[in-house]
């Protein structure tokens, strides 16, 4: 089964989100105060120390009562907070700097994956041993746009061009796309998930990683929230609490999967198992800090790559938020 084919699920628990969307102007008045968290596929390994957070009550001894709402369709949690139907969207920093460019009132407020995720996988046993082996062979992708950056920064790095391949949209079948010989390579495939699922389907994987060939690294998931509201105290509250379920995790990853699973009980299989491991070590472990530097230096890559016209103030899309 394709991870991204997962999506079929994922519409399962957005319709239920939906309706909890709807619902949340309506009810009794009481003490928490509601916050909307739209996240950006349906729940999985990479939203851990959220769920874990939820489970363990950290978000009401915050004050909060959260609620996370899985989407319709990947692309709309940020458009949805910049229209200030909701609090907080799990998205990502190459999108977030093409998401501000296009005018969208959006700004990272906290980190939940500190490293790439992404990467180019091959298969182990096929031809394709470097960088440099894809002139000429087919490479499959799902979203255009930021992939292609960064595809184009590697290709880069080992005297190549974008043109010196053939970009395949392959939609979401990532995996099935590449084992099939479809392609030859793959552009956004997570080494957290696609590795593992091709591993238990008994074509292993290589992957070649972003921050390894020529690509600045960045946070994969961040949160974000409308420019307006970054003074909204709940927001703070809420990272504090995300925190404290980030340490939870660190400190007791078994309990932590057992919280994790308790309303999950789908996910409870091998691959999120393998996912799981593949993910703690790479949460953020203070997610309400920034990195300037780094957020400025890829900002200037995606410029280099002719997706920016500019490099805007740091403070105009990412901030740390007060306490």
């Amino acid at each position: 089964m394709n991870v991204r084919s997962w999506v079929v699920r994922g519409l399962t628990r957005a319709v239920s989100g939906a309706l909890l969307l709807a619902a949340l102007g309506s009810g009794p008045a009481n003490a928490a105060q509601k916050l909307t968290v739209m996240l950006d596929w349906f729940v999985n390994p990479d939203h851990a120390p959220l769920i874990v957070a939820l489970e363990k009550g950290y978000f009401t001894d915050a004050g909060l009562d959260v609620r996370f709402v899985a989407p319709a369709d990947p692309n709309d949690p940020p458009k949805l907070v910049a229209a200030g139907k909701a609090d907080l969207a799990v998205s990502y920093q190459p999108q977030l700097h093409v998401h501000v460019a296009q005018g969208l009132p959006l700004v990272r407020v906290a980190t939940l994956v500190a490293t790439p995720l992404n990467s180019v996988v091959v298969l182990a046993s096929g031809p394709v041993r470097s960088i440099a082996d894809l002139r000429g062979r087919k490479v499959g992708f799902s979203v255009g746009g930021f992939e292609d950056a960064i595809l184009g920064g590697m290709l880069h790095r080992h005297g190549l061009k974008l043109q010196d391949v053939k970009l395949v949209n392959v939609n979401f079948s990532l995996s099935p796309s590449l084992i099939s010989g479809q392609v030859d390579a793959v552009i956004g495939a997570f080494r957290n998930f696609e590795l593992n699922q091709m591993a238990l389907a008994g074509h292993p994987g290589r992957a070649f990683y972003p921050e390894e060939n020529g690509v600045p690294p960045y946070d994969e998931l961040i949160l974000v929230a409308n420019r307006r509201n970054v003074r909204d105290p709940r927001l703070r509250r809420f990272v504090d609490a995300a925190e404290r379920g980030t340490l939870y995790l660190q400190n007791h990853p078994s309990e932590s999967w057992a919280l994790f699973i308790r309303n999950h009980k789908d996910l409870d299989d091998e691959l999120n198992r393998r996912a799981w491991q593949d993910t703690i070590r790479r949460f953020a472990l203070s997610p309400a800090a920034l990195d300037s530097a780094r957020y400025t230096r890829f900002a200037r890559f995606l410029k280099e790559r002719g997706l920016l016209k500019e490099v805007p103030p740091l403070s105009t899309y990412a901030v740390e938020l007060q306490p």
